[in-house]
């Protein structure tokens, strides 16, 4: 992706006297420590805290109405827009703010792990250890390629700088901004590092289309033979546990490009939720929290600097971000061929979807569309029974073009590839959350290998007369009687009416959605309307 020319502001910032260009993992913590930005842990991981935003800030991001994005951007409460002139004047605010500072940091890398498809990118930092959190979760560059490094993309980030709205034309202190024309990303009074993360995400999915390169939110690894598998899913659907095997390699863990030479991460590190983390549930994460991993809003013990993953009281949302390297079994660089095999997780709490299906391409588009799973009763204030929740394409909030632009494109590549989709509910079975029981890992990780392994791929099927999906009769180490939700449940009546009320859930959601979509509707969504 090609560089292109910085305002004068910018690089007059870049050329400052307080400017601290690349530097190594020690010295970085060096600076935490120094700066007071965070504490050594037990591990020699830095801790810090984020403050009064533990989460991003949806509400607060804008991307700048410009001549040549203005016709190609969804528009609406995620892709909110803002003027050039506003634009303009935070930019060079936050310009002047910077120069002021005793130090800034700079991190330069890419986007991509995929030569031919990266995007060279620099970070530019108020803070040290959000300039290690960039340093360890995107590709850093070799010595070669720092020589010649060209940015094509800028992040500048002052956490400390607060926006006026009045005057700034923003909505609170807070701002994300993303100018496709000025190829910066500008945040301001928030210091939660993920925004840097998921704005260059968000980045990615409005420029790899254009290269006929599919961006995807999901996790990638490849088996023994070559062959590879898509992971898709939502909070809590076990998205991160499915895609850890030890018998196959992780190509990483949450962001990817499916170009037409196969798939790539975009990302040269992890950013792991670590609420409830224990080195026997996820031991590749627990392990990977060493000297140069970060830290996000994890309670410390005062004396020993021990780490405790069950405290929430800053936040459920607590994080640690790593390079990818500090996990064993990946395979390098992140790439890998085509993939055979897409699954698509869901912990469905109304305990009506079956706990594997094969998908038509029509199927795999609706599903990808719908991005369905459960919010469950106490997870949230006002929350008394299970309510679906619906996320376009398993990633709503970062993608600045039309939803259906991208089930295209993966409905294309299906075809192209003969790629195998799947849907798995690894949420409840044999009645609703409360009544019925969560799907039993053991069994979850039988279907998901058998698919992987292909064993599934002229398996006999029956069809679910509710969503119209293809059930698996049998599945080695899953008994059969589990496989058929309606089976399962002791009041058949009651699944009929709970299924048909997921149902209208998926067709209203649907609703949505453009005209283009109305086939994929036909086909591929739930047979009662």
């Amino acid at each position: 992706m090609n560089s292109v020319s910085m305002s004068n502001e910018l690089m007059e910032l870049l050329n400052g006297q307080n400017i601290q260009h690349q530097l190594s993992v020690p010295r970085l913590v060096e600076k935490v420590l120094n700066r007071n930005e965070g504490v050594l842990t037990s591990s020699g991981a830095v801790r810090a805290e984020t403050g009064k935003y533990t989460g991003r800030s949806p509400k607060d991001k804008f991307i700048v109405e410009e001549p040549s994005t203005k016709e190609k951007i969804d528009w609406g409460s995620v892709n909110q827009p803002i003027s050039q002139e506003s634009f303009d004047k935070l930019h060079d605010k936050v310009i002047q703010y910077l120069k002021e500072k005793d130090e800034v940091f700079v991190f330069k890398g890419f986007a991509g792990a995929d030569h031919k498809h990266r995007m060279p990118l620099q970070v530019i930092n108020e803070y040290a250890w959000h300039n290690l959190f960039a340093h360890q979760l995107f590709i850093r560059p070799n010595e070669d390629e720092l020589v010649d490094h060209k940015s094509a993309f800028t992040i500048i980030s002052a956490p400390n700088f607060k926006a006026d709205p009045a005057v700034d034309g923003t909505h609170s202190e807070t701002f994300i901004i993303v100018s496709f024309e000025r190829r910066v990303v500008l945040i301001g009074g928030t210091e939660y590092a993920g925004e840097m993360k998921k704005s260059i995400f968000s980045v990615m999915n409005y420029m790899l289309p254009e290269s006929d390169i599919l961006p995807m939110h999901c996790s990638a690894n490849v088996g023994r033979e070559g062959d590879v598998a898509l992971f898709f899913g939502l909070s809590g659907t076990g998205k991160t546990t499915l895609s850890a095997d030890p018998n196959r390699r992780l190509i990483g863990d949450d962001e990817h490009g499916w170009s037409p030479n196969g798939v790539f991460n975009i990302e040269g590190g992890c950013y792991a939720k670590c609420i409830g983390l224990t080195r026997e549930k996820e031991p590749q994460i627990y392990d990977a929290i060493r000297f140069g991993s970060v830290l996000e809003n994890v309670v410390l013990d005062e004396e020993s600097r021990t780490p405790d993953y069950e405290d929430n009281s800053l936040t459920e949302n607590t994080r640690a971000a790593y390079p990818i390297q500090a996990i064993d079994n990946i395979i390098v660089p992140s790439i890998a061929g085509h993939p055979n095999t897409i699954i698509f997780l869901t912990a469905d709490a109304f305990g009506v979807l079956p706990p594997i299906s094969k998908l038509t391409k029509e199927q795999a588009m609706y599903h990808f569309l719908s991005g369905y799973t459960s919010k469950l009763a106490g997870t949230e204030r006002g929350v008394t029974s299970p309510e679906a929740t619906f996320s376009t394409c398993f990633g709503s909030p970062f993608l600045p073009l039309p939803a259906t632009r991208y089930a295209e494109m993966l409905g294309k590549k299906i075809d192209e590839h003969n790629a195998q989709v799947f849907l798995v509910n690894t949420g409840w079975t044999g009645g609703e959350y409360g009544v019925g029981n969560r799907m039993k890992l053991s069994f979850t990780r039988a279907m998901v290998q058998a698919a992987l392994e292909g064993e599934l791929s002229n398996v006999e099927t029956v069809k679910d007369d509710v969503f119209g999906l293809d059930i698996p009769v049998h599945v080695p180490g899953v008994p059969d009687e589990v496989l058929q939700p309606r089976k399962t449940w002791s009041d058949e009546n009651a699944y009929e009416s709970k299924a048909k009320e997921l149902a209208h859930k998926f067709n209203e959601n649907f609703n949505k959605f453009s005209q283009v979509a109305e086939e994929i509707g036909e086909k591929g969504g739930p047979t009662v309307r």
